[in-house]
């Protein structure tokens, strides 16, 4: 009797054990990768050839749309994707928030495409302007840091306007109702906003700030996956170069996606950085500025250290490692 129970246990726990190595490799075989509504993401996603050169590595791709950047990165942190794109701000909240995630590549500087917006009819003709107003945005998303610096700039402190924090959709009603004196908003939203609503731009973040897309992954994931992270990357890449290379091209395959005309696509289109490459000490210096800004600021409770959440890709045949920039 004995000897039968121990068999029994012990086919019990084989066929767990076997379970459980199921389930992770089933997990290692799906890379889930959370986007936005706009960006080279859904470029790549309509395309089609990370697919292709995943499945010769056995690995199937899964896409999450957020409608922000901090949406997105919270995906990250509780992992339900394990690789996306933000701005240069959502970042540096969720490294301030315990989030385990690293930075893997990044987009040339795109400081254009995000604004500071007021209505038609505003009598706003400058960020000076705006002490004592209440101005909308998506907080920790890559315009706050464009409106602190753009405060900043003016003179003026944060703690002089009064930010009511909503995400894009909502902020766009409240600036449609006059609840809001400004909007401070990104592509396509930026595009949509000056084209359908005739919003006027205050300040662009032309001279103040980068506004850095950035490429990041769970720093499990990156880890575990190095090639696999390769393969996205390379593949980013691919599409930058073609969107580069034909604007016109991109217009026509992203407007419908976004369900907004070609004149409004074109705008973001072209306002866009396009060629993802791997983190450099430069970047990181910048993105550290951006962290510092924000711990002075309170609205992140401690200082952070950019360079010890950075990607370095490993060679093939080697295990991924984080990159230590100066």
């Amino acid at each position: 009797m004995r000897t039968s129970t121990l068999r029994r246990s012990l086919v019990a726990l084989f066929v767990a054990a076997t379970s459980i190595g199921a389930v992770t490799q089933a997990q290692a075989e799906t890379l889930r990768i959370g986007y936005q509504k706009y960006g080279t993401l859904v470029l790549l996603k309509a395309k089609g050839t990370l697919e292709k050169r995943l499945a010769e590595q056995g690995v199937e791709v899964s896409w999450t749309e957020f409608p922000g950047g901090p949406q997105l990165l919270e995906g990250l942190n509780v992992g339900s994707v394990d690789f996306g794109v933000t701005g240069e701000t959502p970042p540096v909240f969720a490294q301030a928030a315990g989030a385990n995630l690293l930075y893997v590549a990044y987009e040339p500087p795109a400081p254009s495409s995000e604004a500071i917006l007021v209505p038609k009819g505003s009598s706003l003709k400058s960020v000076a302007e705006l002490k004592g107003k209440k101005v909308a945005l998506n907080k920790g998303s890559n315009v706050h840091y464009l409106l602190v610096r753009a405060l900043e700039d003016a003179g003026l402190k944060y703690s002089d306007i009064t930010p009511i924090y909503l995400p894009p959709a909502d902020a766009r009603a409240a600036f449609e109702r006059g609840s809001v004196d400004a909007w401070v908003i990104w592509d396509p939203f930026l595009a949509a906003a000056e084209n359908q609503l005739q919003a006027r731009s205050l300040r662009n973040g032309q001279g103040l700030v980068d506004n850095h897309q950035f490429y990041l992954a769970t720093k499990p994931y990156a880890e575990q996956h190095p090639q696999v992270l390769n393969t996205l990357i390379e593949e980013v890449r691919a599409v930058g170069e073609d969107s580069k290379a034909d604007p016109v091209a991109v217009t026509e395959q992203v407007a419908p996606l976004l369900g907004l005309s070609k004149d409004i696509t074109a705008v973001a289109v072209k306002r866009q950085g396009y060629g993802a490459q791997l983190i450099t000490p430069e970047v990181v210096k910048a993105q550290q500025k951006i962290a510092d800004t924000f711990t002075d600021l309170k609205l992140i409770p401690k200082r952070l250290v950019i360079k010890d959440v950075i990607w370095a890709a490993p060679s093939k045949g080697s295990t991924a490692k984080v990159a230590t920039a100066q």
